[in-house]
């Protein structure tokens, strides 16, 4: 009952009764002379099932050669399956993924000139749903997951109110079950439709999917940009981050499921970071998936969060402190460490003290490489010294997990030294900034 799309409730209205009227009401559109002939009717087998040596033939049962199991896939990753239904004015794709723990995040639907495109993340795979739909459908998806059962609902809307005879013509990969690793990357084009300055050399950008894209970037993943300059594709890849480090205080401007914002360092030498700059309000640039091995699950039941960043590897730092701070209870502290080489390089330094004064579980520390002399903070580089008084545990068994990013040296001096200060493995993440 739990896999049904209208859910319990709506199944018990016919319980111990005739259900032909009920069905007529809510189900009018379905076909189900079609469906029925995908079943199998009669009594069930009653003899034993021996079921074939490795080196035999396999023998039919009833009527159906049983399905070997999913090779290279561990024993919990059962591919999904997918079913759809209709009313006069919607169209429901239901995917059964038979996973827990599933949430909005996992869902990216994209549908655009007629192409439907669904990618479901299940733990390290993806689940592809790809067609061309048979009718029209309004650019107004919706996408909602029961995380108890795992079961996601794409929900669309017809254009005109008839019904349809089939879903669409199957495109590529449809209906296929892979390593997340072994899919290439997927973009659409989105909307420019803000730019704000945030130092002297970093700025803030706010960009729009298209109307028919359903797209969640999880906590700690990144996306990458595309543009093509001078004939040549290049692309660099950007960790999203919120509107405001204060955005929890008020409904957001945009929703995060249509809007992305990047804080992009604009290197005036550089290729990419001049020719963004120049885009207009209203120009596109492409976007694609997102991508990254930080899972949520590694903040649960942290009591202790440590955040090292030096420049731009503050972004996806900034996710994971509003997400840390609005939802882990046994959280008693979270710092973070802030590495730059002048007071103006700071990323939203009025905005991390602000949240200082106002959360008492969080601290910040500010760390100048080239000081003016007014300057009265710590100054110096990433060092044993520091860090063995920053990353201090309050408690022997402390739970603990320190998340590090900026250029590469940076992340590979502070892996070594905190290797040093004898964390494990397992307490360390470290991004690519």
């Amino acid at each position: 009952m739990e896999y049904h799309p209208g859910g319990e409730d709506e199944l018990m209205r016919a319980a111990g009764s005739d259900g032909t009227d009920l069905f007529d009401q809510v189900h009018r559109w379905v076909n189900y002379e079609s469906m029925l002939k995908e079943c199998l009717v009669g009594r069930m087998a009653v003899k034993p099932v021996v079921l074939a040596k490795e080196n035999h033939e396999k023998k039919p049962l009833n009527g159906i050669l049983l399905k070997s199991k999913v090779p290279d896939l561990p024993v919990k990753e059962i591919s999904p399956s997918y079913d759809w239904f209709q009313t006069e004015s919607l169209v429901t794709i239901v995917i059964y993924t038979k996973q827990k723990d599933m949430d909005s995040e996992s869902v990216i639907v994209d549908y655009q000139d007629g192409c439907f495109r669904a990618e479901i993340v299940v733990n390290d795979y993806s689940y592809l749903l790809h067609t061309e739909l048979s009718h029209e459908i309004q650019e107004d998806i919706t996408a909602r997951v029961t995380e108890k059962t795992g079961k996601v609902e794409i929900i669309l809307k017809k254009k005109n109110n008839v019904s349809w005879k089939y879903l669409g013509h199957p495109l590529e990969s449809h209906n296929s079950f892979t390593a997340h690793r072994e899919k290439g990357l997927y973009y659409r084009k989105c909307k420019l439709i803000s730019k704000v300055d945030v130092t002297h050399d970093t700025k803030l950008y706010c960009l729009m999917m298209p109307p028919g894209t359903h797209l969640q970037v999880p906590i700690g993943q990144h996306v990458y940009l595309k543009q093509t300059i001078a004939g040549a594709e290049i692309v660099k890849p950007y960790t999203p981050v919120l509107e405001s480090l204060h955005s929890d205080l008020r409904e957001p401007l945009h929703p995060h499921n249509k809007y992305i914002y990047v804080i992009i360092k604009i290197y005036h030498t550089g290729l990419f970071t001049p020719h963004f700059d120049c885009l207009q309000i209203g120009d596109y640039v492409s976007l694609s998936n997102p991508e990254g091995n930080f899972k949520k699950s590694q903040l649960q039941d942290l009591e202790e969060l440590f955040l090292l960043a030096a420049g731009t590897g503050f972004t996806p730092m900034v996710k994971i402190l509003n997400y840390a701070l609005a939802n882990i209870t046994n959280l008693r502290k979270v710092k973070l460490m802030f590495f730059n080489k002048t007071e103006e390089d700071i990323l939203w330094r009025n905005q991390l003290e602000q949240l200082a004064d106002k959360e008492r579980r969080f601290e910040v520390e500010f760390i100048l490489s080239e000081p003016t002399c007014e300057w009265i903070g710590k100054q110096g580089r990433i060092s044993l010294p520091l860090l063995s008084k920053f990353v201090k545990r309050s408690l022997e068994n402390s739970r603990v997990l320190i998340c590090i990013c900026g250029p590469a040296p940076f992340t590979e001096q502070g892996i070594r030294l905190l290797k040093d200060l004898n964390f494990s493995q397992e307490e360390v993440h470290s991004f690519t900034a």
